[in-house]
């Protein structure tokens, strides 16, 4: 059995990260910010929650505590669904923003499709990616991109193109077949 490096997949899972500044003398009831975070497990998505929270809402690690993590599961994934994504990412001259679909059975598969995707195409590291939002696309005519909107045909067909005839029955496999050599051309 071949063994799979497990870096090689994403299993990113959704998380529902709530967080506020300490309470103070000023401010005795300090804001609370709710942020859905993709990470791999809770710790880093703690770390991705304070890394926006000092750049959207000026709070530290240090002056601020986390209220509630919370693990979003998905209920339905066991048909194909079409996801939106829109993310901005740093490049080497600068910010760009996008907009990108990719089918699915989970949200979370498709911002690990999405991750390996920006990897591959614009060498972009996870780091560098900010989901700004997520869609799930459930009609065809919400559907932008050409190369997903091609799925959404009622005559799609997957055809085998090399099917291998295999022996009816154990008694009839064999492991070396003497065949007739074939000396002319077709």
């Amino acid at each position: 059995m071949v063994k799979v490096d497990p870096t090689l997949s994403m299993k990113l899972r959704q998380y529902q990260v709530a967080g506020r500044k300490l309470p103070s003398d000023t401010d005795p009831n300090p804001v609370i910010y709710r942020m859905r975070i993709f990470a791999v497990d809770e710790i880093r998505a703690k770390s991705r929650f304070w890394y926006f929270a000092k750049r959207l809402n000026k709070i530290k690690t240090a002056h601020g505590e986390i209220v509630s993590v919370e693990e979003i599961v998905e209920k339905n994934t066991d048909h194909v669904k079409t996801y939106g994504i829109s993310i901005r990412y740093e490049t080497r001259n600068g910010i760009t923003n996008m907009y990108r679909e990719y089918r699915d059975t989970s949200l979370c598969g498709a911002v690990g499709r999405m991750y390996q995707d920006m990897a591959g195409r614009h060498r972009a590291r996870a780091e560098t990616i900010h989901i700004i939002s997520t869609t799930a696309l459930n009609a065809s005519s919400k559907v932008k991109r050409s190369n997903t909107a091609q799925f959404y045909n009622s005559k799609i067909k997957f055809p085998l193109l090399h099917e291998t005839v295999r022996a009816p029955c154990k008694s009839l496999r064999s492991v070396f077949v003497s065949g007739r050599p074939l000396t002319r051309s077709h």
